[in-house]
């Protein structure tokens, strides 16, 4: 009898074991699927407005070769013609960090005119900045721009704050193979609250404020 109890227990384990498991994995599935569609090679990226590029953290006050990498994609859609446009979506939240402009003063030296880029300085996650790029910036299509890894959430994201996003990935799987591989660790945990944010919540970015007109207004030059 207690051998009988023992099996019926570590079977209630193993389905709650299972339960878990599946569950877990329904945000890392709904990310890449609803974004697969939308995810493409520069060269085949159709033509938008703006492109959105994330922060990714500075080094001694300059963009980390991960945001580098980011940033020369989107230098490259703008030469190829693919946006017109370059909002960069960073975190300024304390005076001696600055990353939207040193983003900007990055493409500048890359050769983008000065008055085509535009900074966020309050995109502090990934759901803040496509929020923000709709509600504080008044952006409607866009092509998001981050490594290859975070993208699907990124665009998943942008598409559940109501933007008609498209992506493009930087790819740092060669070059830096132990931290891309920690970065695809990382989204399967971070899909999780990409799924409530997108889905469910739909939060306020941190900081919201009036409307800005910089993209408008370089979009019309």
């Amino acid at each position: 009898m207690g051998a009988f109890i023992r099996r019926i227990r570590w079977r209630r384990v193993l389905v709650a074991a299972a339960l878990a498991a599946v569950l877990a994995a329904v945000p890392l599935v709904w990310v890449r699927v609803s974004s697969a569609p939308y995810r493409h090679a520069a060269a085949d990226v159709p033509e938008t407005p703006v492109a959105l590029v994330l922060g990714a953290g500075l080094r001694g006050g300059r963009p980390t070769p991960f945001l580098a990498g980011r940033l020369d994609v989107a230098a490259d859609l703008h030469r190829a013609g693919k946006v017109k446009v370059l909002l960069v979506s960073g975190d300024n939240s304390r005076a001696d960090y600055d990353e939207p402009t040193a983003m900007r003063d990055y493409l500048v030296a890359k050769g983008v005119p000065a008055d085509l880029v535009v900074a966020d300085y309050a995109g502090l996650d990934t759901w803040d900045s496509c929020t923000r790029a709709k509600r504080i910036f008044g952006v409607t299509r866009l092509t998001v721009v981050t490594q290859e890894f975070h993208l699907p959430r990124a665009v998943a994201l942008c598409r559940s704050a109501g933007l008609e996003a498209f992506g493009v990935g930087h790819d740092t799987s060669r070059q830096w193979a132990s931290t891309t591989a920690y970065g695809h660790f990382r989204e399967a945990f971070a899909s999780g609250k990409a799924m409530w944010d997108g889905l469910v919540a739909k939060p306020d970015p941190r900081f919201l404020g009036p409307l800005e007109t910089g993209v408008t207004s370089a979009l019309e030059r």
